[in-house]
């Protein structure tokens, strides 16, 4: 009874012996990253102009802020010698020649010997706060695209979900699997590319950050320590 439940279809040879016919596998259905990627609409292309824009604006500023932390070991130390023996001239020369925010910095406070401690320490540390603002210039846009993009990819799970359902309207009761799945696609896909694209783009932004935190620490202590060398005594 139980034996005729499941039977493997078979054949007969020339001598009648029977012999098992070969069972077609399912053949396996691969797709590429980027026909998955087509299949989200619109809204990946605009995630991937984000991306593009991203990886820019990290590599550049990743760039000039590591060029911000290189300064000479020395360049503290030939100042205070030059300041000790009244030579200011030569430690604005020294500043001029160091394109570094710490160089910029300490050649204003130079240029404003003379007045009250109080307005060197202002000056220094205005400028101090001009040279941060201009390694962050772009950061912004950093945090907006880690923002956006999970928000995109959301905005084309619900369009892509409104396309299955008006399909399936439309189709009555001939609804195929076929006629659903771009809609489904779109959903899926835009989520995915959303979330991968703002944990990216979050993790340039954290390290740009970071490494702009260290070069506020090292300005600071740069400007205290050229306030130290005024307050000496002569």
């Amino acid at each position: 009874m139980f034996g005729t439940l499941l039977q493997i279809p078979s054949a007969t040879n020339d001598l009648g012996v029977a012999t098992q016919m070969p069972v077609e596998q399912p053949s396996e259905i691969t797709m590429s990253v980027f026909d998955l990627a087509a299949k989200g609409g619109w809204i990946m292309i605009v995630l991937a102009v984000l991306s593009l824009i991203a990886v820019y604006i990290f590599i550049e500023r990743y760039i000039v802020v590591a060029k911000a932390t290189h300064y000479d070991k020395d360049f503290m130390e030939r100042i205070r010698e030059y300041m000790k023996d009244g030579r200011l001239d030569s430690a604005k020369a020294l500043c001029k020649g160091n394109d570094t925010p710490i160089s910029r910095m300490i050649e204003k406070g130079l240029s404003r010997i003379g007045r009250p401690l109080n307005d060197i320490n202002q000056t220094i540390e205005n400028v101090g706060n001009l040279e941060v603002s201009k390694l962050e210039r772009g950061v912004a846009i950093l945090s907006m695209i880690a923002s956006a993009a999970p928000m995109l990819g959301f905005l084309g799970t619900v369009t892509g979900m409104i396309r299955a359902f008006y399909n399936m309207s439309m189709a009555g009761n001939n609804i195929d699997i076929e006629l659903l799945s771009s809609g489904i696609y779109e959903a899926m896909v835009t989520t995915v590319g959303g979330l991968i694209v703002g944990i990216i783009v979050y993790v340039f932004y954290t390290v740009i950050v970071s490494r702009i935190q260290k070069v506020v620490y090292l300005l600071e202590a740069k400007a205290t320590e050229f306030m130290d060398v005024l307050n000496e005594p002569a």
